[in-house]
């Protein structure tokens, strides 16, 4: 049988579990092509450099919320249920993240800090579809605001302590969801103003 393609999806699945079986400190593009039955060089003929193969697989795993996310924003009806349905996808895909997978979670938070462009880019694609469901919204009549994009990021920033990976440790705590739903009522309720 011949050998599989190596392609980028697959050295990106390969380094997800080298990340997760040795952590980023211990991790290498050698054990990534050993996983995958390559040399190293065939790795780097991928991604140029150990930092744009971490940084590429920092972005796969956030686009992986993005792009649930835009779902949700594609969906037609109401902009409120809409962005109900909207931050509390994210809250809960933040959470299980966080919750599903500690030591890749631990991981990722590693990675992240190397990687502010991918943060950037991820937050940018976030704060968008936010402004894209309150467009609608004051289209629709259901949202006031003179400047959705504004008001956009005002609520991600007003509702980060449930989807900022810094606050990850709060997630499992008793009482979190009630305190989610109440800041995401009042965000709505604001908005209909």
């Amino acid at each position: 049988m011949p050998p599989e393609t190596l392609t980028p999806e697959r050295i990106l699945e390969a380094t997800e579990e080298v990340l997760r079986r040795y952590g980023p400190a211990k991790a290498t593009v050698v054990d990534v092509a050993r996983a995958l039955g390559v040399s190293h060089g065939s790795v780097y003929r991928h991604f140029r450099t150990k930092a744009a193969l971490r940084e590429a697989v920092t972005e796969r795993w956030l686009d992986r919320t993005s792009k649930e996310l835009s779902v949700i924003v594609a969906t037609e009806g109401p902009a409120p249920e809409r962005l109900d349905r909207w931050l509390t996808a994210l809250f809960e895909a933040k959470r299980h993240k966080a919750g599903d997978d500690p030591e890749l979670f631990a991981t990722y938070m590693t990675l992240i800090g190397e990687s502010g462009g991918v943060v950037d880019r991820h937050v940018t694609d976030l704060e968008a579809q936010l402004t894209t469901i309150i467009e609608a919204g004051v289209s629709q009549g259901t949202f006031h605001t003179p400047s959705p994009a504004t008001t956009a990021r005002a609520v991600f920033d007003a509702t980060g302590r449930f989807h900022d990976p810094c606050y990850a440790p709060e997630w499992s705590r008793p009482g979190i969801t009630a305190d989610f739903e109440a800041v995401r009522d009042l965000v709505l309720r604001g908005l209909r103003g």
